[in-house]
């Protein structure tokens, strides 16, 4: 048998599993909710829920993945043969991982086309409107949505065909760095801008009174769901970290990478938002309506513009690469298939369901199931479904099922790391805290309390 790929250095494995974590939601949606529900208050609540509920699970799944060495599936065969009910959890990651590239790929398309647009000059809009009516253009042309979404569909198959060393570690070695250079030169501009203290105090200045139950359910579910958890990539990811890697330090420093980015990218936008009198505002209308209208309206804004752009296009690049990996391993190990094989076939899966929720904004926009068109249907069963409920599975798997001594065996390196106090901690925040924690934000977003 041929030997298994995998990362192939400390810092391949730490920039490959940042850009898993790093998305376009580090880019408008940490930055924005911040500013909103307390500035410095939100960071120290979002701080605490991911070191109860985001870290512990993404360093349990790192482990369950690096011990296996399988696929999200197979990992729970190898490490509970006599309860196989627990593979449920990987068929749960890979039905995620297959409906979020459905909808995502088709946000990273905007990404993409806005890069082209802005390199040729067609964002030049110096009001909101304007560029709401671009905005508008391209989600409501079938011919573009299906396009911009193939093209990164291409893109992203094929990095992933040239394999994990060859292809997700070179690529995110490249990459990662780049885009922490495109934030420091954004925000060094922004930063200069008259006017520009008004947006950091935004985002940074404490406002405790804003700090109620619904922003520390935000802060908990935002902790959860930006750092992959839940959907088999870090199971997946895992399951090519290095013998000697050390996890726990591995995941603290992608976490606090993540957090840099998310920090960095508000700092790149809101000085620069507030600066020039516009008012910030939440997801895409941030992005791709209010963002072009800001840059356009500074010195170089054109140079700036396709910057923001091209480093918001690497990080929707690195998450999808570790999404679709999840149902490549699985085909590849499982049913044998050729890594190039089970590309191509989850290609085509994903281009067949996702042409809904491209079109959602056109020629399917009346086709709605519970009153949710495809994008918004995907969105919804992965985001408040399926990646809790693998949250909370993992969590109960190694809480009450694989044990401590297993925890630490893996943790530790078969004993090579003196770690027993942190293990112990990780253990009853696994067992106890963050499956409680997951529940309630997965309950309340499903409006069942």
């Amino acid at each position: 048998m041929a030997q298994r790929d995998g990362f192939t250095s400390t810092f391949g494995v730490l920039v490959a599993t940042l850009g898993s974590a790093v998305g376009l939601g580090n880019i408008w949606k940490f930055p924005y909710l911040t500013g909103t529900n307390g500035g410095a208050g939100f960071l120290l609540v979002y701080l605490l829920a991911t070191l109860l509920v985001g870290l512990p699970v993404m360093i349990a799944e790192i482990m369950l993945g690096r011990t296996a060495r399988a696929n999200a599936v197979s990992t729970f065969e190898i490490l509970s043969p006599k309860q196989p009910f627990w593979k449920a959890i990987g068929y749960m990651g890979l039905v995620a991982a297959v409906l979020i590239l459905a909808f995502y790929t088709e946000v990273a398309g905007w990404v993409f086309a806005y890069v082209v647009k802005s390199l040729t000059g067609t964002l030049g809009h110096t009001d909101p409107s304007s560029a709401k009516a671009t905005f508008g253009t391209l989600v409501s042309s079938p011919a573009q949505a299906l396009s911009w979404q193939w093209l990164v569909l291409v893109i992203t198959g094929g990095i992933i065909m040239l394999g994990v060393s060859k292809g997700i570690e070179a690529v995110a070695k490249k990459l990662m760095p780049l885009l922490f250079l495109l934030l420091i030169a954004l925000c060094v501009r922004s930063l200069t801008l008259p006017g520009a203290a008004e947006g950091l105090r935004f985002l940074f200045a404490p406002d405790f009174s804003k700090i109620g139950t619904g922003v520390l359910l935000t802060a908990l579910g935002l902790a959860f769901f930006k750092l992959s958890i839940g959907m088999g990539t870090m199971l997946t990811y895992g399951s090519y970290f290095r013998p000697e890697q050390n996890i726990p330090t591995t995941a603290a420093r992608v976490m606090v990478a993540d957090l840099s980015v998310s920090l960095l990218a508000g700092m790149a936008i809101f000085p620069a938002v507030f600066a020039f009198g516009f008012e910030p505002a939440a997801g895409p209308s941030l992005v791709f309506m209010t963002i072009p209208a800001v840059f356009d309206s500074m010195p170089g804004g054109r140079i700036f513009m396709t910057l923001f752009f091209i480093l918001t296009a690497i990080a929707s690049l690195g998450a999808m690469l570790s999404i679709l990996e999840v149902p490549v391993a699985m085909m590849t190990e499982r049913w044998s298939y050729s890594r190039k094989k089970a590309t191509l076939i989850t290609l085509a899966v994903v281009a067949l369901l996702g042409a809904p929720a491209s079109l959602s904004q056109s020629l399917t926009q009346d086709w709605k199931l519970f009153g949710l068109n495809a994008f918004d249907l995907f969105d919804y069963l992965s985001s408040n479904v399926l990646l809790p409920l693998g949250g909370i599975l993992i969590c109960l798997f190694v809480g009450w099922s694989y044990g401590i001594a297993k925890l630490s065996a893996g943790l530790s390196n078969d004993g090579q790391l003196k770690n027993r106090p942190l293990v112990r901690t990780l253990f009853v925040l696994l067992r106890y805290v963050s499956p409680l924690l997951i529940a309630i934000v997965m309950l309340k977003a499903l409006g069942i309390f």
